[in-house]
């Protein structure tokens, strides 16, 4: 079996688990800069270049990825987020992209494979592709609304470069998370399904959108709807939203998307929102009531935490929707669904 095939197996049988962040369980082992930078050789300050990590600390990221599987996890994320030369360009490493991709994929590889071995338990990894700091779809110069820093070529190449590395690494699946920009996020699409024709096999593709405001919308100004619309054509393997806000904020917008999504949904709301000192106070057990009601409205097929959630959140979680269903993806019926900031469907 292929890998999407495997995972929509599974889906079917029950709503899946996926992991949480990085960057909130590296924070709590409070390292100094000499732990990120290691002997790369970099002179540039590296404290909070996580992704660097896998090079320089690689024994934090597997404890990381331990906790998660301990867990319960089904669906592993990539210590990735930030592994493209344009963002490893703000730390002067970008020449280190391959190495830190690779590095990242073998690491949870060699964990899943190794807790498989004991439990005979499928997992899946992916390899996390965020969205870099730049953006396709809007000027960086407020007197020069034509302006981009980068353009699509550019962008593609550069998340062409990860994905590479990210499948030499052993990944099973390309997430593309966080989408704040839908053009950035195409840009990453299209890197991923050329892989995949160049390796000769379906290269599954996840994506997951983040929203900016409580209307629901993304920075580059779409809805939920009309950036599932616009992506599509993609055959993901998971459509979704994460990081945003809390699950309350996200409910109805959660809702929206089950509705029409013809895909398995996932979503991994932030812990809450932050308090006034950018941290978050949600408990485990608040936000598991919070996402086992979107399970009982038959809303998701996996689950997972971004901000500020912790292991314990995603064990919390687990138990929670253990005994529920999933979502039942039905299939769409046959009409012209087109897409702008908004969604538009003509009449079948």
């Amino acid at each position: 079996m292929s890998v999407r095939d495997e995972f929509n197996a599974l889906i079917k049988e029950r709503i899946l688990i996926k992991d949480g962040p990085y960057g909130t369980a590296i924070q709590k082992r409070r390292l100094q800069e000499a732990d990120y930078r290691g002997d790369t050789g970099l002179t540039a300050d590296q404290k909070g270049n996580n992704d660097l990590l896998n090079l320089t600390r690689p024994d934090v990221i597997t404890d990381i990825a331990n906790e998660y599987l301990d867990a319960g996890v089904d669906i592993f994320a990539t210590n990735t987020f930030n592994a493209t030369k344009i963002s490893q360009g703000d730390y002067d490493a970008q020449h280190l992209v391959g190495d830190i991709n690779r590095a990242a994929a073998k690491l949870l590889r060699d964990a899943v494979d190794e807790r498989q071995e004991k439990d005979g338990r499928r997992r899946f990894i992916c390899g996390a592709i965020g969205p870099t700091n730049k953006t396709l779809s809007i000027s960086p110069d407020v007197n020069n609304p034509g302006f981009r820093e980068v353009d699509f070529d550019e962008v593609k190449a550069v998340y062409r470069e990860q994905i590479d590395a990210l499948v030499e690494g052993g990944v099973d699946a390309i997430l593309i998370e966080t989408v704040f920009d839908t053009l950035n996020a195409k840009a990453a699409a299209m890197a991923a399904m050329e892989a995949g024709d160049e390796l000769g096999r379906d290269l599954p593709i996840m994506l997951s959108m983040t929203l900016t405001d409580m209307a629901g919308r993304n920075l580059s100004g779409q809805t939920v709807e009309a950036f599932w619309y616009s992506v599509r054509h993609v055959r993901p393997l998971t459509i979704g939203l994460n990081c945003s806000f809390g699950a309350t904020e996200l409910r109805p917008h959660v809702a929206a998307l089950a509705k029409i999504a013809d895909a398995p949904v996932m979503v991994y709301p932030n812990a809450g929102l932050p308090n006034e000192m950018g941290e978050y106070d949600e408990e485990a057990e608040t936000t598991a009531t919070l996402v086992k009601a979107w399970a009982e409205q038959g809303y998701v097929n996996a689950l997972g935490g971004c901000c500020g959630t912790t292991p314990e959140h995603l064990a919390a979680i687990a138990k929670a929707v253990a005994d529920l269903p999933p979502r039942k993806v039905k299939s769409a019926a046959a009409a012209m669904r087109l897409s702008g900031l908004e969604p538009f469907t003509v009449a079948a």
